[in-house]
C-alpha cells in the first residue's frame, strides 16, 4: 500500500538521450532543466549522448533522438511542450 505522501515525495528518474549532431536535442534539454526548476526534488535527472553511451541507447531500442525515458520507459520520441512533460511526470508519480 502507497501512501499519499509517499507518492508526493517519489522522485522520477528523467534519462534525456541526446547525440551532438542532433538539432532538436538542446530543445529537449530546455524542456527537462525548465520542469527540474519548476519541480525541485521530484526529478533525477541523467543526459544520456547515445555516441558515448550507444549500449543504453540499444537497450532502449531507440531508433531516433532526441528521445525521454521516465523511469525506464521511453515515453517521447522528439521534444515535448513543458506541459506534455509535466503531465507524463504527473502520472507516473500517481502511476496512471
Amino acid at each position: 500500500m502507497v501512501l499519499k505522501n509517499e507518492v508526493k515525495n517519489m522522485v522520477v528518474k528523467v534519462e534525456v538521450f541526446t547525440s551532438p549532431s542532433c538539432p532538436y536535442c538542446p530543445m529537449a534539454i530546455e524542456v527537462v532543466n525548465e520542469v527540474e526548476k519548476d519541480m525541485p526534488g521530484t526529478l533525477e535527472v541523467e543526459k544520456i549522448d547515445i555516441m558515448v553511451d550507444r549500449d543504453k541507447a540499444v537497450e532502449y531500442g531507440l531508433m531516433a533522438v532526441p528521445a525521454i525515458a521516465l523511469n525506464g520507459v521511453v515515453r517521447f520520441v522528439g521534444a515535448p511542450s513543458k506541459e506534455e512533460l509535466v503531465k507524463a511526470i504527473e502520472e507516473e508519480k500517481t502511476g496512471k
